[in-house]
């Protein structure tokens, strides 16, 4: 058990811990730099603020005015283009149309579906034909392919290179790559 005289100094040591934080802000200095360095760091900084800081807030307005093109580029929206022109429109009107251009690049066209029986850009399936031409396609992408192909030229769609792109998947030796996949496809079912 602890004696009188050690419970005594452990309050104490309790005391005088529990003061230094009291003696902290008698320690405190309002920079770390001093004197020149200080003036010298401030002038730096006002120079920064002055001509970086309205650069990167300039850059960074015209690239969220340009997200919503990017997001119609990337999920290959059939309205891609006319997203572009309503970007563009919006930094003339002072950005009033913005919202109307990131709500169009994340809906999906139903009525353009229904009418041309895709809801994806012509340049989906041009890039999609380069690849299965390169052979770097799947056989169920294939097969995708030559469905959405169909449906669009069942409605009356295909455009001529498209309709290149269908014919190519319809004849193996236009497609290199396509018949080895085909093959596998077959032995594996």
């Amino acid at each position: 058990m602890k004696s009188h005289r050690e419970e005594r100094r452990v309050r104490s040591w309790r005391s005088v811990l529990a003061l230094l934080p009291a003696l902290a802000p008698a320690l405190a200095q309002a920079s770390f730099l001093s004197g020149e360095a200080l003036d010298a760091f401030a002038n730096g900084l006002s120079w920064f603020i002055l001509f970086a800081v309205p650069i990167a807030a300039i850059g960074l307005f015209f690239y969220v005015h340009v997200l919503p093109e990017l997001i119609a580029e990337r999920n290959h929206h059939p309205h891609k283009h006319s997203i572009k022109v309503l970007c563009i429109l919006s930094l003339f009107f002072g950005g009033m149309l913005w919202p109307f251009a990131w709500l169009w690049a994340y809906t999906k066209p139903i009525g353009y579906r229904a009418i041309y029986g895709t809801e994806k850009h012509e340049d989906y399936y041009h890039e999609m034909g380069e690849k299965a031409r390169a052979g770097s396609l799947t056989a169920e992408e294939l097969a995708q392919l030559g469905h959405e192909l169909d449906a669009m030229h069942a409605k009356g769609a295909l455009s001529p290179a498209l309709q290149r792109i269908r014919d190519d998947l319809r004849t193996p030796a236009a497609l290199p790559g396509a018949a080895a996949l085909r093959e596998k496809a077959a032995e594996a079912h």
